[in-house]
């Protein structure tokens, strides 16, 4: 069974989503899944350096300090229920994220998803700018990932422009936000959904795989 997940590595609601996901994936065991991962780049004109993450949040929804704060306290409240931690204190950059995703697509197929994982705890438990190739880099270190040839890798601009037309294509697919979680080409699951979501939506994939052999 093939699961695509289009995702951005600063989206609380993906990870989350994420979480979902897995736990449903544990609790059904039924055929081998492979995952594979899509940028889909929230907002790609953030420059390396990042914007401070407080003013450039309340700009984009354009609500007030309070408002934000009941916002990311209602949405680490939902982290929470889920088994994910979402420290929006730790924050102090909004940050570009073509790089994390970058690393996501270097790192080796049997070590993808534990990467992932690392990228999203290094921002919303660590607040680490996973724009920064060192953060990176260290990130992949830690899953035996050549640091001197990550790092180059991490500069090639070849690499870069895959993903932002990765990006630019799941728009054009219609794809207007994240998550969004496709299984074996036919069944949708948009948003984070629920865990009793996704085994809904595997057992669904599982007959429609049944019903066209």
């Amino acid at each position: 069974m093939l699961i695509d997940i289009f995702h951005d590595t600063v989206c609380p609601w993906c990870r989350i989503g994420k979480k979902h996901l897995f736990d449903a994936l544990a609790q059904w065991q039924k055929e081998t899944v492979k995952i594979c991962w899509h940028p889909f780049l929230l907002d790609d004109t953030i420059p390396t350096a990042g914007y401070e993450f407080l003013s450039f949040m309340q700009e984009r929804k354009g609500i007030e300090a309070a408002t934000l704060q009941n916002l990311f306290n209602e949405t680490r409240r939902i982290g929470q229920a889920s088994g994910v931690t979402l420290d929006f204190d730790k924050i102090s950059l909004a940050v570009n994220t073509k790089l994390s995703h970058q690393l996501i697509t270097i790192a080796p197929d049997d070590s993808r998803n534990q990467v992932v994982e690392a990228i999203y705890q290094a921002y919303f438990e660590d607040g680490l700018n996973i724009g920064d190739v060192g953060v990176l880099v260290k990130i992949g270190k830690t899953y035996q990932i050549d640091a001197s040839k990550l790092s180059n890798e991490l500069s090639d601009n070849s690499l870069l422009d895959g993903i932002m037309a990765e990006s630019t294509s799941a728009r054009l697919y219609g794809i207007t936000s994240v998550p969004f979680f496709i299984i074996n080409n036919k069944v949708q699951v948009k948003n984070s959904g629920s865990v009793e979501l996704f085994l809904e939506a595997l057992n669904r994939a599982a007959i429609m795989e049944a019903t066209t052999i």
